[in-house]
């Protein structure tokens, strides 16, 4: 193991003692979001020392082996020992690495699906709503709850934009890579001469912020307009102005929230939602501040990047940021999306991995 990782997991062994001072003073009590805290930064903390001290003692247990090395009738036994014990050694080095990998705190957070239809036409809103579903039979085989927030639908029943949120464990985390340009490339079912074309959407994924650490937002720099809701939904969506529209004037940004018959709870969603776009906002700035000069091997989760295709007559499916097609599209646009997310998560981790050890 490198010197400087070894010197991080001092550091943090240093932190865990100071944590267990702090909890045990007697005023800790006295201040319970401090505690709070504490208690979460050891929790983060102890599975690492833990891992730290099974290095230890591995290294111990190798370095008695090999001083028997020179002992003729100990020297048999003693290779055996080394050789199970840099193995161990090896088991718990990577662990170790995993475990000081700089961890994303939303990852375990709901989050916000947006889908909207892009170049292509009524084909490409037609496209946007097999995303949508495609989504939402994901959320149902991982057991996740899905709410319809905003559903905008084209003449022809495909989806100019939609907005879903999705709660339950680690939500954003897994689907955060998401985020970007999707194209597919079929024949359209307007098209009567058979011949194919490309359309696209566009996919965001956001975390649902935090209700104390959401981005301020200043109702003076406001617009919010209030209509009738349009498209399914019975009588009443007709006869009341329970849809809100909100603009964010300063950033021009716009939420339209129309799937609760109740205008109260529409805006509530509305702020919800433009909290998170905000949030994403300043995340994908503070990102190409930060790495302007190297671009992650997944990508920013800019919604410019086009970042896959669906190709329909062969049946395929390719990610172009890790070169991996699959030859699965029915399934994949059916819901079976973790073949493609368990490798981006790898290569993500890969990467991390390296950066680590450039350190």
């Amino acid at each position: 193991m490198k010197p400087s990782l070894r010197d991080k997991l001092d550091a943090m062994l240093r932190r865990l003692d100071e944590i267990d001072a702090l909890l045990g003073a007697p005023d800790a009590a006295a201040d319970p979001g401090r505690l709070r805290a504490l208690g979460s930064e050891r929790a983060e903390l102890a599975p690492v020392a833990q891992l730290y001290a099974q290095l230890r003692h591995a290294e111990d247990d190798q370095a008695g082996a090999q001083a028997l090395l020179a002992d003729p009738e100990m020297r048999a036994l003693a290779q055996d020992e080394v050789q199970a014990t840099h193995a161990r050694i090896e088991t718990l080095e990577g662990e170790l690495q995993r475990a000081l990998l700089p961890r994303d705190p939303d990852d375990r957070k709901p989050a916000f699906v947006e889908v909207r239809a892009g170049t292509g036409g009524e084909e490409s809103a037609l496209f946007a709503a097999d995303l949508l579903r495609m989504y939402t039979r994901y959320a149902e085989r991982r057991g996740w709850r899905t709410e319809v927030v905003s559903h905008s639908d084209s003449d022809l029943g495909g989806v100019k934009e939609a907005i879903l949120r999705v709660s339950g464990d680690g939500v954003y985390g897994r689907l955060k890579f998401e985020s970007g340009g999707h194209r597919v490339q079929r024949v359209p079912a307007t098209e009567s001469q058979g011949r194919i074309h490309t359309s696209a959407a566009t996919v965001a994924v956001m975390p649902e912020p935090d209700a104390q650490t959401a981005v301020a937002i200043n109702p003076a720099e406001l617009r919010i307009d209030t209509f009738r809701s349009s498209g399914a939904g019975g009588q009443h969506i007709n006869k009341t102005d329970s849809a809100v529209r909100i603009t964010h004037l300063p950033t021009g940004l716009v939420v339209e929230c129309q799937d609760d018959r109740s205008q109260h709870r529409n805006k509530a969603q509305a702020l919800t939602v433009l909290a998170a776009r905000l949030e994403q906002r300043q995340r994908q700035e503070a990102q190409q501040r930060e790495a302007a000069h190297r671009k992650s091997l997944v990508g920013s989760g800019d919604r410019s990047d086009r970042i896959r295709t669906y190709n329909v007559p062969q049946g395929r499916v390719t990610d172009h940021r890790i070169n991996l097609t699959l030859y699965k599209i029915d399934a994949i646009l059916n819901g079976d999306l973790d073949e493609l997310l368990d490798a981006l998560h790898a290569e993500h981790q890969a990467e991390l991995l390296t950066a680590l050890g450039e350190t």
